[in-house]
């Protein structure tokens, strides 16, 4: 079975009009989009947390718990940076993992963990946090082109995800 995951209330506005949709514009069309049949819609992490509080003075959480109030059907997903979570710079340990207890309470039940430059050791406290707290985990690569950048790079980076506990 293949099952679909939509990004446009996160990706789309990020990389198309500098991720300045507000929470109201988004309520028109949260209902469905939930009745599509989406396995799930990443709503939030990535430049959004960042962006409704600079240029929207949204509060990110509260869109999050908003969206989730209109969203009944649909698992809801965020982009959260490893160890950066949604920022510009590592955090402690704790912060990360509150960040994700707070995160999957107020309705993500899918994390999608990367790290910009595919360091596993980024990626594992959120993830064995996500873990812990009963959500999905998708753990995910950066692509990029380059001799260092073979099919033997990218196997490794998919084994070194598959042994973090």
């Amino acid at each position: 079975m293949v099952e679909i995951i939509d990004t446009t209330l996160r990706d789309a506005h990020q990389s198309l009009i500098a991720t300045r949709l507000s929470t109201e514009d988004m309520l028109p069309i949260l209902e469905k989009m939930d009745n599509i049949g989406f396995y799930s819609l990443e709503v939030w992490g990535g430049a959004t947390f960042d962006a409704a509080m600079r240029f929207l003075r949204e509060d990110p959480w509260e869109r999050l718990r908003i969206i989730r109030e209109r969203i009944k059907r649909t698992k809801l997903q965020m982009l959260l940076r490893g160890q950066n979570v949604v920022g510009y710079k590592h955090y402690p340990d704790d912060v990360v993992e509150k960040f994700v207890e707070l995160a999957y309470k107020d309705g993500i039940d899918i994390f999608r963990v990367f790290d910009a430059l595919n360091d596993v050791r980024n990626m594992k406290v959120a993830i064995r946090k996500v873990k812990e707290v009963g959500a999905e985990v998708q753990g995910a690569i950066c692509y990029t082109t380059g001799s260092l950048f073979t099919n033997q790079y990218y196997m490794r980076l998919v084994e070194e995800l598959m042994d973090l506990d």
